[in-house]
């Protein structure tokens, strides 16, 4: 398969992803979106590699997704944070967690 397609499906879910980002007001959503991007780029770095021969996209992959993991275990200690003291995980309730 051609590595031009890979970036093709990239684009297309980095496309989802933000269009999800922008349109959703749901925080577990939200983050949903966040590494549908995430992995968008990946999968561009990865494609990236290949077609040039060497392993340097595919190590940023890697380092992406332990960001990416470290990511989502802080945001849902946030939205869990969020959802216990208002019962929504609405991200417009989020600018009321403030001291």
């Amino acid at each position: 398969m051609n590595p031009v397609n890979y970036l093709y499906l990239a684009a297309l879910l980095f496309t989802i992803g933000a269009t999800g980002v922008l349109i959703r007001r749901n925080a577990i959503v939200l983050f949903m979106c966040v590494e549908l991007m995430l992995n968008a780029c990946n999968l561009a770095f990865v494609a990236f590699s290949r077609m040039h021969g060497n392993l340097d996209g595919q190590v940023i992959a890697f380092f992406t997704m332990v960001v990416a993991a470290a990511e989502v275990v802080v945001g849902l200690a946030i939205i869990v944070s969020l959802f216990r003291s208002r019962h929504s995980a609405s991200v417009d309730d989020a600018s009321l967690m403030k001291l």
